[in-house]
C-alpha cells in the first residue's frame, strides 16, 4: 500500500520531505488545509510513511464505503453541532496508551477564519506530550514533517514558533489558509 501511495505523490508531482519522529506520543497538526485534496495528500503521505494515526472527521464523511474507508484509516466520526469533552476524552486515550499518534487539522475547515482551533494545543499540553507539525506547499508541491515542538507554559510563545514554522507555506487555496492565532 505503501507503494502505491509514495507512486500516486510522484505521479500527481508531489515531493515528501521531513521525517517521523522517535517518540510514541504527538500530535500532529496538518496545514494548510484550504481544500478537499489537502486530504487526499494528507492521507497518501500518512499511507507511504505506515503513520498509524487517529483523527477526526466530521460524522457525516463516514457513510458507507467512504466511512469504512475512513474508520480503516484512524479516523473517528464525531457530531460537530454538539458539545463532547473531546479534548478530555483524547487526552484520557494518551494517558491509557503506550503509543498513540493524534492527528488533525488547527484550521478545523478548509475556508477562511480569523483563528486556529486551540484543541490540538490543549490536548498535548494536558497530555504532556509534543506537537509535530505536518504540512503540505502547494507552491513547491512537497507534503511531510517539520520540526516536534514541546510546549512551553506560554500558549501565546508556543503557537508563535509553531506559526514561523507554517509562514511560507502555500495551500492550494492561499486565500483559505487561516491565521495562525487563538482567539
Amino acid at each position: 500500500m505503501a507503494k502505491i501511495a509514495l507512486l500516486l505523490l510522484k505521479l500527481f508531482g508531489w515531493q515528501i520531505v521531513g521525517e517521523l519522529p522517535k517518540e510514541k506520543k504527538y500530535v500532529v497538526i496538518f496545514a494548510p488545509h484550504t481544500s478537499n485534496w489537502d486530504f487526499v495528500i494528507f492521507l497518501l503521505v500518512k499511507i507511504v510513511f505506515k503513520l498509524k494515526l487517529v483523527f477526526i472527521g466530521k460524522h457525516t464523511l463516514f457513510i458507507g464505503p467512504l466511512g469504512w474507508l475512513l474508520r480503516k484509516l484512524g479516523g473517528l466520526p464525531i457530531e460537530r453541532s454538539s458539545r463532547h469533552d473531546m479534548v478530555d476524552f483524547i487526552v484520557s486515550e494518551f494517558k491509557q496508551s503506550d503509543e498513540m499518534i493524534f492527528g488533525l487539522s488547527p484550521e478545523g475547515t478548509r475556508k477562511y477564519l480569523d483563528h486556529w482551533k486551540s484543541g490540538f494545543y490543549h490536548i498535548a499540553y494536558k497530555a504532556n506530550i509534543p506537537v509535530l507539525c505536518a504540512f503540505l506547499d502547494h507552491s513547491k508541491k512537497q507534503s511531510g514533517f517539520g520540526p516536534l515542538f514541546y510546549l512551553s507554559k506560554d500558549k501565546y510563545f508556543d503557537l508563535e514558533k509553531i506559526s514561523k514554522f507554517y509562514s511560507d507555506k502555500i495551500g492550494m487555496k492561499p486565500e483559505n489558509f487561516s491565521k495562525s492565532v487563538f482567539k
